[in-house]
């Protein structure tokens, strides 16, 4: 009971980050044995703002190894962050918070999304970058969205 106790407590400490859910994904390079190469389209909601929906684009490596995990997918993404909704903050920001990461490697390299939130403007900033234990890289994206009243479309 003790161990569970210290095992919630620890789950408790580590930051909560979302999974994205698939939008969609096209193939750009045919592969024999194993997944092709594609790009995927996914959607995931920012954990800490109610009412933004954040869209990211990426490449996946297929063949063998990526079916396996083994592969290293490439750095370049895209990003594209909208209001969906009235915009509520579930807690205090900080600048640079992760909102989404995922390996993109086996081990060493992931894809993160952190935010910012530009206070003179009143607008949420996301940026997408890829990082890696040894060298990161510097290809990166970025979308904004301007904090506006948010009001409902008219019943038909």
């Amino acid at each position: 009971m003790r161990f569970m106790k210290g095992l919630l407590a620890a789950a408790l400490l580590v930051p909560v980050l979302v999974s994205a859910e698939e939008i969609g994904q096209v193939s750009t390079v045919f592969k024999m044995v194993g997944p092709n190469d594609r790009i995927v389209v996914e959607a995931f909601d920012d954990p800490k703002v109610d009412g933004v929906t954040c869209y990211l684009s990426r490449a996946k490596t297929g063949g063998v190894r990526g079916g396996l995990g083994l592969a290293e997918d490439r750095a370049e993404a895209s990003i594209a962050c909208r209001q969906v909704g009235p915009i509520r903050f579930r807690e205090t920001l900080k600048d640079g918070d992760e909102v989404f990461k995922e390996r993109t490697s086996l081990v060493f390299k992931t894809m993160q999304v952190v935010r910012f939130f530009d206070k003179k403007r009143n607008a949420l900033v996301y940026l997408v970058y890829s990082d890696r234990v040894i060298e990161g890289s510097p290809q990166n994206a970025v979308t904004a969205i301007p904090i506006l009243p948010w009001t409902a479309a008219p019943a038909p």
